[in-house]
């Protein structure tokens, strides 16, 4: 048996009626030096296990007030963990199949990932994070949360293996991006653009259980924590004020909606990259999308092209034709406020992403974080100290 990391174990071959007490005693040999209350098993390179190696992960289980999982689970022994009961009582997580993406088409390429198509009907996103795995599980949690609820939302049906990394797949009959379909078609701008808002207001207008998704609010406050040294302490005492300032808002909220997250399938929006969803005001996408489409070619012209496959110019384009149709409900007057409150809580976004992810290079990163503070400060001059904070 190896020893993988600190919280799991790897036995290799058979356990049988053999091998079965080494096992065991292996077990609680190692939990006696790494005492824990839970146990991962990988049991990938795990050959077949009788009812004496079944009997002694019941053992393991029940010493371990935790829980219990057994993960990279082969065909075969999850069969014979299904028949006697074992994926009831234990947490077992199948073996991922693994694809070969090498002469798939490349249908994009995001901050996190390349998405391929597999085939006409189904794609992979393949995320190039280490913590991917429960990326991809987040994000199918929060699509199928979504799709309960009646948001045209694309599910991920199967976690696999794409050499050293994990992908999500997903089955989008022939779908291709929103910024996809306007780079090949711009003579489809108003049509592409009115559906994005309309999306948009069919989540916005969708409202979650109390507790059920995160709640936007905390999200920017742990932003601005993350942000750390690169924000000076009184402007972020101000950012934090005006946040906890904002009422409670359960309405949904995707968190990355900009048009290289919404698919075209047939003539539907369809979305993906749900991972993010929470609940909260408006102003929370109408932000993203500011940063997508405008904060990162601020410094670095021809961002959004290399990563959402839209110009600079079209961006704006799209950019301001979004807000013009979505806000054409708020009064004329409001239009330069809200605005503003959305470039604000923009740039706190922006923030985030540079000093923790430094996209760019070290002296770009710096670039971005000196100008985004300008900018941050001007806008608190500017907006009036009102209640709500940035809420529209």
């Amino acid at each position: 048996m190896q020893e993988n990391r600190a919280d799991m174990l790897r036995p290799e071959g058979r356990i049988d009626s053999t091998s079965a007490p080494g096992f065991d005693s292996q077990i609680k040999e190692y939990l006696d030096r790494n005492p824990s209350d839970t146990l991962t098993i990988d049991l990938d390179r795990l050959t077949y296990i009788s009812s004496a190696g079944l009997r002694v992960l019941l053992s393991a289980s029940k010493r371990l007030s935790g829980g219990l999982t057994v993960t990279n689970v082969s065909p075969e022994i999850y069969e014979i963990l299904d028949m006697t009961g074992f994926t009831s009582i234990l947490n077992v997580e199948r073996r991922l199949r693994t694809i070969d993406v090498g002469n798939c088409e490349v249908i994009g390429r995001g901050a996190v990932g390349t998405v391929y198509r597999i085939d006409p009907d189904t794609i992979v996103k393949v995320y190039e994070s280490p913590d991917a795995l429960e990326m991809i599980k987040n994000e199918q949690l929060r699509a199928k949360q979504a799709f309960i609820k009646g948001i045209p939302t694309a599910i991920s049906y199967d976690a696999v293996r794409v050499g050293d990394y994990y992908g999500s797949v997903f089955e989008l009959l022939d779908a291709r991006t929103f910024s996809s379909v306007l780079c090949a078609n711009p003579g489809r701008f108003e049509e592409l653009v009115r559906k994005h808002v309309d999306v948009m207001k069919a989540i916005h207008g969708t409202e979650a259980e109390p507790g059920e998704l995160p709640d936007s609010r905390d999200v920017y406050l742990k932003y601005l924590e993350d942000i750390g040294a690169d924000m000076p302490a009184d402007l972020r005492a101000r950012l934090e004020d005006r946040f906890r300032a904002m009422p409670a808002d359960l309405h949904l909220i995707h968190g990355d909606i900009h048009m290289k997250n919404v698919m075209l399938c047939g003539d539907e929006p369809v979305l993906i990259d749900m991972e993010t969803l929470c609940t909260g005001n408006p102003v929370f996408d109408l932000a993203d999308l500011f940063v997508a489409y405008k904060a990162f070619n601020e410094d670095e012209a021809g961002n959004s092209e290399a990563v959402i496959g839209l110009s600079d110019e079209m961006c704006s384009r799209v950019y301001d034709r979004t807000l013009e149709l979505y806000l054409e409900p708020y009064a004329a007057g409001d239009r330069d406020l809200i605005h503003m409150k959305i470039n604000t809580v923009g740039y706190v976004r922006f923030l985030y992403l540079i000093s923790v992810f430094r996209y760019g290079g070290e002296d770009l990163v710096e670039k971005r974080i000196r100008h985004t503070l300008e900018h941050l400060r001007e806008l608190l001059e500017e907006l009036p100290d009102i209640p709500g904070g940035f809420a529209i």
